[in-house]
């Protein structure tokens, strides 16, 4: 089974650029190596430091990830500082393939009550389709992290990774047209309910295939 491996790196001052770049071509250079693949670099756009990175990327199971990774960050310049969670897929994605277009990228973790997570995938279930044709977005991934060795699992903490074109389309998701999208919202919200704790913040994709996005957004 693939496990991903969602990563922040945090570096020195302006060095976002630059690190971004050079684990990029480490791993183009070092190909698929072990099951080991880039999934996707981000850089901050709201609600994350400025100089902070967002890495995900993909590993075969039973290897230590998180270490992997880190040698692939040894001796880059700029990097002060990382850290990881373990993630399995649940409903999407299917398969490992990394999104490519550019556009508006939320990260969202939740933390819900084991008792209401069968609940809350059922509602991610019916309202994403509405949600995708209703503003243009994609569903890229919802990931459940992995349970810590000996831990009682009273909660499950994910993360859901949507895709809007730009950030006026984030804002109209939000408010509602018509009754599909009455619906679609009321699915959301009830999810929303369902969990103890949410925290969402948005980038863009530095390793998007067909434009960079150049705005000074921290």
């Amino acid at each position: 089974m693939t496990i991903y491996l969602h990563t922040r790196v945090r570096t020195t001052p302006l060095a976002w650029s630059s690190v971004a770049t050079t684990l990029a071509a480490r791993f183009a250079e070092g190909g698929a190596r072990d099951g080991e693949t880039l999934y996707g670099i981000w850089r901050s756009q709201i609600g994350r430091p400025r100089d902070e990175l967002t890495v995900m990327t993909t590993w075969p199971d039973g290897g230590d990830a998180a270490a992997a990774l880190a040698q692939r960050l040894a001796g880059i310049d700029g990097v002060h500082q990382q850290s990881s969670v373990v993630l399995v897929p649940t409903l999407r994605p299917l398969d490992p393939t990394p999104p490519r277009r550019q556009g508006n990228y939320a990260f969202r973790w939740f933390t819900t009550p084991q008792a209401n997570w069968s609940e809350f995938l059922d509602l991610c279930a019916g309202a994403w389709p509405g949600f995708e044709s209703a503003y243009d977005s994609q569903v890229i991934g919802l990931w459940r992290a992995t349970r810590l060795p000996g831990a009682q699992e009273t909660s499950v903490r994910s993360l859901l990774m949507t895709r809007r074109p730009d950030l006026a389309m984030w804002e109209r998701s939000k408010i509602p047209q018509g009754g599909a999208e009455a619906e679609v919202r009321r699915k959301l919200s009830r999810r929303y309910d369902l969990c103890t704790d949410t925290v969402v913040f948005t980038t863009t994709l530095l390793t998007a295939s067909d434009h960079a996005d150049t705005a000074r957004w921290t």
